[in-house]
């Protein structure tokens, strides 16, 4: 079922079913890396639904390199014709990085290890490994997901805020809640008493109490 899956899951899409959904987008006529995707084996990625989209089928998207227009390609897939595939820890893909990001991704994976979750990905680097395409560039932010169970929140907050300070990249990236949501970072350690963060999820985006999330978070 479609509601399997959670923003940012990576899902490898049976052959006839990317030709059937691209038959239905007239508009990506002519798009080589697009109709060659899954041909190439590169998995898409599962993104937020739009309003009025089907919900029987499973929205994904993939996001063209720099060289190809940067652009974001959305599409809906049905249930039956996707594979989850794992997703990527950053510690996996760091010989995908520049050089000079080094430093900092050795931070981030020792980081993990003490608060209890190892960072995974999704943005620039994660297609750049998983495709062999040139996405980074000197601007590119440094992408990660935190799964929370049992993850020691403030602990994480606080460090990736003192990584930052000294690396060469921005970092962004979401904490993954466990009833599917995503809160980001930055947006949540700068929240004080009362204030709320915002929440995005598979169908929707909402406003929450930023004390008031847990669940498997201290």
């Amino acid at each position: 079922m479609a509601e399997a899956y959670r923003r940012h899951d990576l899902l490898d899409v049976a052959p006839a079913a990317w030709a059937a959904a691209l038959a239905e987008r007239p508009d990506l006529d002519g798009l080589a890396p697009v109709a060659e995707w899954v041909g190439r084996g590169h998995p898409v990625i599962v993104r937020r639904r739009h309003p009025g989209e089907a919900r029987e089928r499973v929205p994904v998207g993939l996001p063209l390199p720099p060289r190809d227009g940067k652009r974001r390609i959305g599409l809906a897939v049905p249930p039956e014709a996707v594979r989850p595939r794992a997703p990527v820890r950053l510690a996996e893909a760091s010989g995908a990085a520049p050089d000079a990001w080094a430093a900092t991704i050795a931070a981030v994976v020792a980081l993990g290890a003490r608060v209890g979750a190892a960072p995974c990905l999704f943005g620039g680097l994660l297609w750049q490994h998983l495709t062999g395409l040139p996405y980074l560039s000197e601007t590119s932010d440094l992408d990660l997901l935190w799964p929370s169970e049992s993850l020691d929140r403030p602990a994480l907050l606080s460090g990736l805020a003192a990584i930052e300070a000294r690396a060469p990249m921005r970092l962004d990236g979401e904490i993954l809640l466990p009833d599917g949501g995503g809160v980001n970072w930055r947006e949540w350690h700068g929240a004080g008493p009362g204030e709320t963060v915002l929440v995005k999820s598979l169908d929707r985006v909402a406003l929450r109490d930023a004390d008031a999330i847990h669940g498997g978070i201290r």
